[in-house]
């Protein structure tokens, strides 16, 4: 296996934010997914939009969106991006019992969408966890990753094994 070079390390170590203004503007897209763990009767009563904070799936479908539009706010040498698409799902999944999450987010620059799409699960998914952790306090989040990506110079990538 080759060394990679660090990107975001300058020649005397010291963190640095990548320059991407020479490279070109491509379409890019990456998808994230994750899961929540949690008790049978905790997914009944938010599919059943019966939890005292109100609609959890809307609220944290919103919440993941918001947080993948702060996305350079939150990790601190991402490049703050006009997203042209953010899309997050949640969708129950009884065999967990849980929730899956998965965001799809789109753009056209100079850099990827990756960490925004990871960002949109990982705030989706800790929404979910406020607002029905007066339920149930041991609910867990899980397996948190990069899906897929398109765009740019490395071309499409996709992860080799199965669902988040």
């Amino acid at each position: 296996m080759t060394k990679k070079r660090l990107t975001h390390v300058d020649a005397a170590g010291g963190a640095k934010m990548v320059d991407v203004t020479a490279k070109p503007e491509t379409d890019r897209v990456a998808r994230a997914g994750g899961t929540i763990r949690m008790e049978a009767e905790t997914l009944s009563s938010i599919l059943g939009n019966s939890v005292a904070k109100g609609d959890v799936l809307s609220i944290a479908k919103v919440a993941g969106i918001m947080a993948a539009k702060r996305t350079a706010e939150l990790i601190p040498l991402c490049h703050p991006l006009m997203l042209g698409e953010i899309k997050v799902v949640l969708t129950p999944d009884r065999s967990i019992p849980g929730l899956r999450c998965e965001a799809t987010v789109r753009t056209k620059g100079q850099t990827g969408v990756e960490m925004e799409a990871i960002t949109a699960v990982a705030v989706a998914l800790i929404t979910v966890y406020d607002m029905a952790k007066a339920m149930d306090k041991d609910m867990q989040i899980n397996d948190i990753c990069l899906l897929e990506k398109a765009g740019g110079r490395s071309g499409h990538w996709q992860r080799r094994s199965g669902k988040s």
